[in-house]
């Protein structure tokens, strides 16, 4: 499999480059969970990282590669979303539908 040196910025892995696997497309995994074992042998905390594009080239603007940034919340995210789905809730916390 193809992999890719990935710089990471934020939280604990701040500065570092890893190899990250490529999928088939040639892009590397939207997030990218590290799991960190505890001290005392319980449950292992997991340090969640978001890919995000590394910078844009000035002639056609395509991405010249991505990076991952720290993302401390590390809400999982996993439901696709498909253009014509409505979201769950507005950003105030309100249903987006008026009819009650």
């Amino acid at each position: 499999m193809k992999s890719e040196d990935t710089p990471f910025e934020g939280g604990p892995m701040d500065g570092r480059v890893l190899p990250v696997l490529l999928g088939v497309t040639g892009h590397p995994p939207k997030t990218y969970r590290i799991p960190v074992p505890a001290p005392d042998g319980g449950p292992p905390t997991v340090l969640v990282y978001r890919r995000v594009p590394r910078g844009r080239g000035k002639r056609l603007g395509l991405t010249q590669g991505w990076k991952y940034e720290y993302d401390p919340e590390g809400k999982s995210d996993s439901r696709l979303r498909w253009p014509w789905s409505k979201p769950d809730t507005t950003p105030g916390g309100k249903r987006d539908d008026t009819d009650e």
